[in-house]
């Protein structure tokens, strides 16, 4: 149901003339009647017309149509409002995951992979209006997703990571940040991000970190910069069996968090240190906080006047009391 709104409500206060018009409108009526003193009316009686009983109506007629002028330029309307929001500066974020095999540690639950895979498809959902891109790296890199709005795209890209051959073993920090940088490099967004996360030192790839970092800086990119790994001892892969599958021992968790702290530092954004699954959602969830994307709200009223019927109605009314005061009741004034 449509809700009725005044354009000039002030216009009721002329309500407060009805009733000086009532007294008028009698008082005028007394004035004009003429009186005549008789010591009894018995032999009048039953000859008043039906007529005459009516002839009132016409000033309730014309009351009538002034209440109704009053509410038409109050100006009665309907409005129909249509919301539609605008990024206005958005935000394009590359998502870098070191894929090396000691992501497979079951430090985390089921382990650091996967616990990974989980808190990043939550951060992509919480993005609606930001691109995102996805690169992963070993002791090389290569992008898995470009930066696209397509959710879709971005979420599946983050379900199909996983620990294969496609890529030598090894952590080249180096590599998956240069690697998000040239994705970022030609955006036309206001802000660009780079979150680069690893479990380990940089012990492989031809970049090193701080060339590429080097180069965030000049781009104006942002590095959001995450250490994954429990304080201590992991149970993390060493071998292969003779099965094929992967040989788990407890191991020391190595990370640089100088290096990655460096990063950080230099690009203008912050370092982490996710030591469990719930210390990773916190730090993605810091993450969103920190990067946020400007909204502009835009409503679009549509008004229909309904005044229209109030004005043809009072004319008419007004039309109908002047034809009956001159024809009809023009013998009784």
């Amino acid at each position: 149901m449509e809700k009725i709104t005044f354009l000039n409500p002030e216009f009721f206060w002329l309500f407060l003339l009805i009733p000086l018009a009532i007294v008028w409108l009698v008082w005028k009526r007394n004035q004009q009647s003429a009186t005549l003193k008789m010591s009894s009316l018995q032999g009048f009686k039953g000859t008043e017309s039906l007529l005459a009983k009516l002839k009132p109506g016409l000033d309730v007629l014309r009351l009538l149509a002034l209440s109704l002028l009053i509410v038409a330029m109050a100006r009665p309307r309907t409005v129909d409002i249509s919301n539609k929001t605008k990024t206005t500066k958005g935000i394009d974020i590359v998502v870098a995951v070191d894929v090396s095999g000691s992501m497979l540690a079951k430090d985390f639950k089921p382990n650091r992979m996967e616990a990974l895979k989980r808190v990043a498809s939550v951060f992509v959902d919480e993005r609606p209006n930001d691109r995102i891109g996805l690169v992963v790296y070993a002791s090389e890199a290569y992008t898995k997703s470009p930066v696209t709005s397509d959710k879709a795209v971005i979420q599946e890209a983050i379900a199909s990571i996983k620990y294969d051959n496609v890529l030598q073993d090894g952590t080249g920090i180096g590599m998956g940040l240069a690697t998000a940088v040239n994705r970022l490099k030609d955006s036309k967004a206001k802000s660009k991000v780079i979150i680069l996360m690893t479990d380990g030192v940089n012990n492989a790839g031809f970049i090193e970190p701080e060339t590429a970092s080097d180069i965030a800086q000049q781009y104006g990119i942002k590095v959001y910069t995450i250490g994954i790994g429990t304080n201590g001892m992991a149970e993390s892969p060493y071998a292969l069996g003779p099965n094929g599958q992967l040989i788990f021992r407890m191991m020391k968790v190595e990370i640089d968090e100088q290096l990655m702290k460096n990063i950080a530092r230099k690009t203008g954004g912050k370092y982490f240190r996710a030591t469990s699954n719930d210390k990773l959602a916190q730090i993605y969830s810091e993450i969103n906080k920190l990067e946020t994307t400007e909204i502009e709200e835009l409503k679009f009223y549509d008004y229909d006047e309904k005044f229209r019927p109030f004005v043809l109605l009072a004319g008419f009314l007004l039309l109908l009391e002047i034809g009956l005061r001159n024809t009809v009741y023009r013998s009784f004034i």
